[in-house]
């Protein structure tokens, strides 16, 4: 792939036109699309338009510190990469390319079950890293595939919940979206049989009948601390945290499923008044600015995380490229800081936010 963009970005809602010009049609669309009339992919970006800043001034902050801890792990800004499958779609380095990107600049990267690259090669490059699966119709994979994450040194198990059946994503049905030669889903290869390897939707397989005493399985199952991915009402996030929830994920899985849910920031202040302090809220959703960041924590979140932005990182420069976009974001993170009067995220009060006038 060429790794020279058409463009220079100067921000991560640049990177997706740069990404444009690098990765073919089917593959960028596959990437950046979301399902029906994708009204909750716009709504993830247009929520953040909802709040305004209340800054504070003259508060002689000169270095703000963005560092935190998500779990118990020190990161070194509160922005996370979020579970994405395929990162080889983007990049012929995939998922090895962004687990050192994410090690480099200091932050949590969590591989998805449906990586491009194996559980072990991808943890020997990460620094603290997740594990993402879904809850498979054969248990027995899914529960091989924690033990896996758990002796490659993962610090958490991630179950996305919000995909009983795929979102219907019109522009894979007109491209015939399939996986180029040579890019599969080494971690689900067991489960394939006589499919051809090739086929995205003979792999991606799993439970659609899954309740809340499945999560109390894999919560018993791991000695891992599990995050909760795709939660929007309160009261699922009330019912995930009884149920051993350590950390909820606010996600409407980036527009991709359900169309017309709400933007993962407009769910956000019920789901941490549900929860209450008795676990870590994080989000993922729509996140493209410094700005953006200070937001989602003044509602309540611990810390989010990015998807897309990442891959076009990847597309157009690999590694570098991933590095780049966090750090993009870092610099502009201490500068809305700054203005904002904030030492470090500590700083950070619901105060700091007021609804936008209509």
């Amino acid at each position: 792939m060429d790794e020279r963009a058409a463009v220079t970005p100067v921000n991560l809602l640049e990177y997706e036109a740069a990404a444009r010009a690098v990765v073919p049609q089917g593959l960028f669309e596959f990437i950046a699309g979301g399902a029906e009339d994708e009204v909750s992919l716009r709504e993830n970006r247009a929520a953040f338009g909802r709040w305004r800043l209340l800054p504070r001034v003259m508060r002689g902050v000169t270095e703000p510190a963005t560092a935190t801890t998500v779990l118990g792990q020190p990161v070194s800004l509160p922005v996370l990469v979020s579970p994405m499958g395929l990162h080889r779609l983007a990049h012929a380095d995939g998922e090895y390319a962004t687990a050192a990107a994410a090690k480099a600049v200091g932050t949590i990267f969590c591989l998805s079950c449906a990586a491009s690259c194996a559980v072990e090669q991808v943890a020997a490059r990460a620094g603290g890293w997740w594990f993402q699966i879904y809850l498979m119709d054969d248990r027995g994979l899914t529960l091989d595939l924690v033990r896996r994450a758990e002796a490659a040194g993962a610090a958490a198990i991630s179950l996305t919940v919000d995909v009983p059946v795929r979102g219907r994503r019109e522009a894979d049905e007109r491209n015939r979206f399939a996986l180029p030669p040579g890019t599969t889903m080494p971690n689900l290869l067991s489960r394939v049989g006589d499919a051809d390897p090739a086929d995205y939707f003979a792999l991606a397989k799993w439970d659609a009948a899954i309740t809340w005493a499945d999560l109390d399985w894999l919560v018993s199952s791991t000695r891992l601390p599990v995050v909760v991915k795709g939660i929007l009402a309160p009261e699922d996030a009330r019912l995930a945290v009884e149920h051993g929830a350590k950390a909820i994920q606010v996600s409407n899985h980036g527009g991709r499923q359900l169309d017309s849910a709400v933007g993962s920031l407009d769910a956000l202040p019920a789901v941490v008044e549900a929860v209450d302090g008795m676990a870590e809220v994080v989000l993922d959703g729509g996140v493209r600015r410094g700005t953006d960041v200070l937001k989602a924590l003044a509602l309540g979140a611990r810390a989010v995380l990015i998807g897309r932005p990442v891959l076009y990182g990847l597309a157009t420069a690999g590694e570098a490229g991933v590095a780049r976009v966090f750090e993009m974001l870092r610099q502009e993170l201490v500068i809305d800081m700054m203005l904002c009067g904030l030492e470090d995220l500590g700083a950070i009060t619901p105060s700091l936010v007021v609804p936008a006038l209509r």
